[in-house]
């Protein structure tokens, strides 16, 4: 069941990164539902390689080809299959990789569990498999917008490079209009420069990604074990190279005092809201009303072009210089990918909400 994400909209996700094919099928999504296909699409080609100098230079068009589950663009409530041909895979990088371990890679603890490991640019440990994600991650985003949820995400942080307005000081309609996926366009330069300066040096960054959800009625997510924050938690760091996420205030929560912390309620157009949103939108692990705002960490890229001292699996020490193809920053493609994850996520817990209760259905 590793392979699969939810309880009611169920994502299961197959296929390797220099495979065939990748692909998905999505059970539970709701019948009847118009899909915009070329929506679809579009969002894949946010995430897809290739599409700047700040990108993988492996050239894939990412072409969802859907195979069941509508009938021409609407839903038919059977189980949604697609798969994503691998156009352009180059396993000739990865020969001489049979027996190496790279740095913080999936290698030595995928050989460890299994007995073996895919050589090919990871295998199933690849985040050429977030593409799955992005195409359900899309149908979920259209339903929900269908019941007035938004979802947004961009890039906050990349190294020392810091966005320091909030996100209602942004307009969000700008976070796919440069490379960086930063919603503010100075900002944005900064990063792109300091991403292309360590390119140039062989190395790598890592950054983080806000997300703001609008639109979520008081009341989801459920008790003890399904809290809105420990689902949508687990959603995220399934993300390849997210480290760490937060909800509200998240860390800085620990520096000031419960006065200062806690929400207060108030009454705002005869409707009980909370005059901070210290807690992200979440409480007791059921959403208030009000956005629901976290941060999600990601480590810089794995490979880079700098020699290195690893071992390989006889435990010898050798050196090592990645020569495949990889982002120097893995950060801007992940924003439609965190999106798509928060959006599985949310319309997952939707449907469980109102399976719940009786008065909804």
């Amino acid at each position: 069941m590793s392979n699969t994400f939810g309880s009611i909209f169920r994502l299961t996700t197959f296929g390797e990164s220099h495979g065939v094919s990748i692909g998905g099928v999505i059970d539970g999504f709701p019948a009847g539902f118009i899909i915009n296909l070329d929506a679809v699409q579009q969002k894949l080609n946010l995430r897809r390689p290739g599409f700047s100098i700040l990108t993988s230079e492996r050239k894939e068009a990412d072409i969802v080809e859907f195979l069941s589950g509508l009938i021409g663009s609407k839903s038919s409530g059977a189980p949604i299959s697609f798969i994503i041909k691998n156009n352009n895979p180059k396993a000739s990088d990865y020969k001489d990789l049979k027996k190496i371990y790279r740095p913080s890679h999936a290698d030595f603890t995928y050989e460890k569990k299994y007995g073996l490991r895919d050589l090919y640019g990871g295998g199933r440990s690849s985040a050429r498999e977030t593409a799955c994600r992005v195409v359900a991650g899309e149908l979920a985003r259209q339903f929900l917008n269908s019941k007035g949820i938004e979802v947004f995400s961009y890039v906050s942080v990349i190294g020392h490079i810091k966005l320091k307005k909030k996100y209602n000081e942004l307009n969000l309609s700008e976070i796919y209009k440069n490379d960086v996926r930063c919603p503010d366009l100075d900002v944005a330069k900064k990063m792109k420069s300091f991403i292309l300066d360590v390119k140039l040096e062989g190395d790598s960054l890592g950054g983080r990604i806000s997300t703001v959800v609008k639109g979520v009625d008081v009341g989801l997510g459920e008790p003890i074990y399904n809290k809105l924050n420990a689902r949508l938690s687990f959603a995220i760091m399934s993300i390849n190279a997210v480290k760490g996420i937060e909800f509200g205030l998240g860390f800085d929560s620990c520096k000031i005092k419960g006065s200062v912390y806690n929400d207060i309620f108030v009454k705002r157009n005869n409707k009980i809201e909370t005059k901070t949103n210290n807690s992200g939108g979440i409480q007791g692990g059921i959403s208030n009303g009000q956005d629901i705002v976290f941060n999600s960490v990601f480590k810089p890229t794995s490979s880079i072009k700098k020699k290195q001292t690893t071992l390989n699996n006889e435990g010898l020490e050798l050196d090592y210089i990645n020569s495949g193809r990889h982002d120097p920053c893995v950060v801007p493609r992940a924003v439609p990918v965190v999106e798509s994850m928060t959006a599985i996520c949310l319309i997952d817990m939707y449907l469980l909400n109102l399976s719940s209760r009786i008065n909804k259905l």
